[in-house]
């Protein structure tokens, strides 16, 4: 008898096909604009956004967050990504018995200040207690509920003046031939930071976690305008988001590798644990697809705020293939291929 295994909750390949075929498909269908089998970030029922975001992070605090700031963050992206607005939170907290409550203070208070960073009140909730062994520590679980961006329809309609939109939200199926991909910021630190720390590697010193909430600095997108898609490349990271947009787009995208926004200390600490920092899962920043003649003003936008201001255009989308192509640094191709599962398990 098969067994679940740790790639079945990492992101990638294995998740997706874990997910179609052992838990969505013994769920009814829905007829929404966008309903669970379209995999995407939330779902949309009648212009109402809703998500929800299970959290079993190894350790609970880390360099640069803690459980507590990656629920709330991580709930209110999943919510912005699609190009609404975040209006409340719901909070569930399964506690080991034994748990020292200094820590649940800890991590409690530390979603109450994210919770009043973002401007997303936590309105409603549960707690249970298990017995020891029962749980790991801390599991959070928490959802969210979110109305169309007050931007979101001069947003597309920006858009449609350049290319035909096919759907009315920023889902992973609405890039076209043509689209800019741009990356919010510098990817692989939150993967980093808390592997290192959590295995005594050291690079933690130099690398911390990049987890924040992002629904203020998508706003300011939507704003400038031109935004078809979105996604944050949270597990299996930048390759698996890629990846998905080529598959549910029909289309190709090739991304420069000299232009995706990477530390160099990533780039060593991946290199030394033989680790791809494409496939390291991200909780602050989002990728973002756009038509090509309104990226420098996104670009612009997204830079002036504080989870922007490392913001940079990394490839394009074309007809062809559904695969992600990646132009090497010396000039040449290859294939960029959707992880199995995110290579760091346990971090979100």
């Amino acid at each position: 008898m098969s067994k679940v295994v740790m790639n079945h909750g990492a992101g990638g390949e294995i998740m997706q096909e874990f997910l179609s075929k052992h838990i969505v498909s013994h769920f009814p269908k829905s007829k929404s604009d966008v309903p669970l089998d379209s995999m995407d970030d939330s779902a949309v029922v009648d212009d109402i956004v809703f998500t929800i975001d299970g959290h079993t992070v190894n350790p609970l605090i880390f360099p640069g967050g803690d459980i507590g700031r990656i629920s709330v963050s991580g709930t209110v992206n999943d919510i912005s990504v699609m190009g609404a607005t975040p209006l409340a939170l719901a909070c569930s907290v399964i506690l080991e018995e034994g748990l020292d409550i200094d820590t649940v203070d800890l991590v409690m208070e530390s979603m109450g200040r994210t919770s009043r960073e973002c401007g997303v009140p936590i309105v409603t909730g549960d707690t249970k207690v298990m017995e020891t062994g029962a749980v790991d520590k801390m599991v959070i679980s928490t959802s969210a509920i979110g109305k169309r961006s007050e931007f979101m329809d001069s947003n597309l309609s920006i858009a449609s003046e350049y290319r035909t939109v096919r759907d009315r939200w920023c889902t992973d199926a609405n890039l076209a031939p043509g689209d800019v991909i741009i990356a919010s910021g510098y990817l692989g630190d939150h993967g980093v930071a808390l592997l290192s720390f959590r295995e005594g590697y050291g690079f933690e010193s130099r690398i911390r976690s990049d987890v924040a909430p992002l629904n203020r600095m998508i706003a300011k997108g939507l704003a400038a305008g031109g935004i078809t898609a979105m996604k944050d490349p949270t597990r299996g990271g930048l390759a698996n988001t890629l990846n998905e947009w080529c598959s549910k787009s029909h289309a190709e995208i090739e991304v420069e590798q000299a232009s995706i926004p990477l530390r160099d200390e990533v780039i060593s600490a991946c290199d030394l644990l033989g680790i791809d920092p494409l496939s390291i899962g991200n909780e602050g920043k989002v990728i973002i697809g756009c038509v090509p003649d309104r990226a420098e003003d996104i670009l612009k936008a997204i830079r002036g705020t504080p989870e922007g201001r490392d913001a940079s255009i990394i490839g394009t989308v074309r007809e062809g293939k559904e695969r992600v192509i990646l132009k090497t640094e010396i000039g040449g191709r290859r294939i960029l291929e959707p992880p199995s599962g995110d290579p760091v398990p346990r971090i979100c």
